[in-house]
């Protein structure tokens, strides 16, 4: 029997507003302190540099989270074309540096159009990613650079906001894409493009699957109303644990199959989703977790709530 774990059974989504200059992991950790939270995980790491939309899963809803960390993810970036460093951002140290005078809003914006749809990029040596079981950061800290293979992501909208010239010319743009993609590759790949190094010097997600910045709340938000009342009153900035997959059909089950569904046995539906995956809801419409329909028709539990 597993041991229990201490801090309040807190269950829900937290839509975090990230500081910069801190990790995912630390923003984590403040939350769940400040929450009292026995359990809790981030959806996807955010660089210390960028801010904006973290989502954060407590209790239960850390059983659904892969539906985050598999969602679309919307950003707004700062890159400086003409400058590069060995992060690809502002936190590194500066490789190289040309003149990029000569480049047009035109010539970007053309590069951008180029960059957009299915793509490859080579995950930076500067990234959590595991080789070998040691995340690729810490071996680029020890001198080491590793081969990594290239992975195939896709960036649906990647426009240009702002266009200022320069001996280093900086842009704004706004992108949209697949998980997995590196920002800061992209503004390396664009530089590459236009022929000059270059690097984000400043990143804000502001979209993370179906949650965006409009409910996003910041950790001074979160300490002054635990200071002002208590850790309970903070549960309010809690989204239900079956907000990460609004994309998922619903099916309501009678309570017969919700009792063999909880016994971890298929069920028949009628009139239910022909294949794929489906929220579940009980007999009286509160969600129960998310099953599949298997190749004989039948609804199979895949994760469930605890009871």
């Amino acid at each position: 029997m597993g041991r229990r774990r201490k801090g309040r059974q807190v269950n829900g989504v937290l839509v975090l507003d990230k500081p910069g200059g801190i990790t995912s992991n630390a923003a984590l950790q403040r939350a769940k302190w400040l929450y009292g939270a026995a359990k809790a995980g981030h959806t996807g790491s955010l660089d210390p540099l960028a801010t904006g939309v973290l989502p954060l899963c407590f209790g239960e809803a850390t059983k659904f989270s892969q539906f985050l960390l598999d969602a679309d993810k919307a950003y707004t970036s700062t890159f400086v074309l003409g400058v590069g460093t060995d992060t690809a951002d502002a936190d590194g140290t500066v490789l190289n540096q040309v003149s990029a005078s000569h480049i047009t809003s035109d010539a970007v914006t053309e590069a951008l159009t180029a960059l957009t749809g299915q793509i490859d990029q080579v995950p930076p040596m500067y990234s959590a990613l595991k080789i070998g079981g040691r995340p690729l950061y810490k071996l680029a800290r020890a001198g080491e650079c590793v081969e990594r293979k290239a992975r195939s992501v896709t960036i649906r909208r990647f426009d240009l906001l702002a266009f200022h010239p320069g001996e280093a010319v900086t842009v704004d743009v706004d992108v949209l894409c697949s998980k997995g993609t590196y920002i800061r590759v992209l503004a390396e790949d664009l530089g590459a493009a236009l022929g000059v190094p270059a690097h984000v010097s400043a990143l804000r997600r502001c979209q993370s699957g179906p949650f965006d910045l409009s409910t996003a709340v910041t950790l001074d938000q979160l300490f002054r109303q635990k200071e002002a009342q208590n850790e309970q009153a903070l549960d309010q900035y809690l989204a239900p644990t079956e907000s990460c997959m609004p994309h998922l059909p619903r099916i309501e089950l009678s309570e017969a199959a919700t009792f063999y569904m909880r016994k971890g046995r298929p069920v028949v539906v009628p009139n239910g989703s022909q294949s794929g995956m489906v929220r579940l809801a009980d007999a009286e419409g509160s969600f129960l977790g998310v099953g599949h329909v298997q190749k004989d028709g039948k609804l199979a539990p895949v994760r469930l709530l605890s009871e």
